[in-house]
């Protein structure tokens, strides 16, 4: 008898069999052709159809359970639609196979080529990624390449303290003041020569120097120790002129070519930082420890004056054997799961978070304390600032203590 690969069907009959009682496999092959045989006349006749090869080998799988019979038959097609249609069709008027009663219900007629045609587009999509990935720079890459790494090899040192610095400081009269050499090399890359490092938290005397020279613009990386920076040269009476910042929770040196002149655009004058400074400084002399924080109107680097507000030391808060005996049970409980518990001021537990929610959760909840497994970074440290949260509990901080106002309790604090 001649049969047909499913590899060469144009369809594929997907046929669902109901058996009141226990049949075998052969039961149900031979109730397929005997009870459809003479029902659609000779040129549609299943043994005929096989031995011409237009229908393939039709394959039957079962199982008993509890006495009864369920299965599939597969019938693999090369006729056309309608005719496929037709046989599948003829399938449901089976209503016995063995000795048992039985119903044949038809699932899916399945066309072969479109499964065929989403592999082959998936596979294109495949080798063209590939090809993408793999291709040659165009002239404009490879230029755009060796004029980045000449850039990134300018880097100098300036002054005494040898401060990483562009080729251009001495020849430039505007100088851009950065944190580290990385912010350097990040500049030179985006074709900036005139930029230098302060190389630490201490004030060189170098910086010094160029401030009574040169017009200083302070840029910094756009979080709180970047304005720690903007605040500890602002009272060390270094002559700044500007102060521009990174994108929200950016750093100078991870920052685009796009980014990077968008804040020196937006840099704002020292004298209106100051007036910030100083007008916070007014507002917290006359308020209680209680009292609302002072927070101005948002501009591109005034960020400045939400940080000025808090205090430069951390306000530390005892707690009580009560509450160092809660959070050191919860943190031995999150040992190893990722994850954080918010508590209210009892204590009680309102809610438990995964790390990587642990943000968003601190901005819609009130919570009087956080334990997670983790450790504290300044991120983290400014969130729970602005949501007014009075403890931090993790496993260990890499935050100072005096650049936050959260009492920060760590694994070795509390054991």
């Amino acid at each position: 008898m001649g049969k047909i690969s499913p590899v060469v069907a144009k369809y594929i009959i997907h046929t669902d069999i109901f058996i009141e009682g226990v049949v075998d496999k052969p039961d149900v092959i031979g109730a397929v052709f005997g009870q459809t045989e003479g029902l659609l006349g000779s040129e549609l006749e299943l043994r005929e159809l096989q031995r011409s090869g237009r229908i393939g080998r039709i394959e039957v799988k079962i199982e008993t359970r509890s006495g009864k019979t369920r299965g599939e038959i597969i019938i693999p097609s090369s006729l056309d639609k309608a005719e496929t249609a037709i046989i599948g069709a003829s399938l449901e008027t089976i209503q016995r196979i063995g000795p048992c009663d039985s119903k044949v219900n038809v699932k899916l007629i399945e066309d072969v080529r479109v499964s065929k045609r989403n592999q082959v587009i998936e596979r294109a999509k495949e080798l063209l990624r590939d090809l993408t990935s793999k291709v040659l720079p165009d002239s404009q890459d490879i230029t755009d390449q060796v004029a980045q790494s000449v850039r990134m090899m300018e880097i100098t040192e300036y002054g005494r303290e040898r401060l990483a610095s562009g080729p251009a400081i001495d020849e430039s009269e505007e100088i851009i003041v950065v944190e580290g050499r990385a912010d350097v090399l990040n500049l030179l890359k985006q074709g900036i020569k005139n930029a230098i490092a302060l190389n630490g938290t201490s004030i060189p005397d170098t910086i010094k120097f160029l401030g009574k020279k040169k017009v200083l613009t302070l840029f910094v990386d756009g979080d709180r120790g970047g304005d720690l920076i903007i605040r500890g040269l602002v009272d060390a009476g270094v002559e700044i002129d500007y102060v521009a910042k990174a994108p929200d929770g950016k750093e100078v040196e991870e920052i685009t070519k796009k980014e990077v002149h968008k804040a020196l655009r937006s840099k704002v004058a020292i004298e209106q930082i100051k007036m910030e400074i100083a007008k916070i400084k007014d507002e917290d002399s006359n308020k209680s420890s209680n009292s609302s924080r002072f927070v101005p109107k948002r501009h591109e680097v005034s960020r400045i004056s939400h940080t000025a507000s808090q205090p430069s030391k951390q306000a530390v808060t005892s707690t009580s054997p009560v509450e160092n005996k809660k959070f050191k049970e919860l943190l031995d409980d999150l040992v190893g799961t990722r994850a954080a518990y918010f508590l209210d001021n009892n204590l009680n537990v309102l809610g438990k978070v995964p790390i990587s929610e642990l943000t968003i959760t601190m901005k819609n909840i009130k919570a009087y304390a956080v334990v997670f497994d983790g450790f504290v970074d300044r991120e983290i440290a400014s969130n729970a600032e602005k949501s007014d949260i009075k403890y931090i509990i993790a496993m260990s901080s890499k935050v100072n203590p005096r650049e936050t106002r959260i009492n920060i309790l760590t694994q070795k604090d509390l054991s």
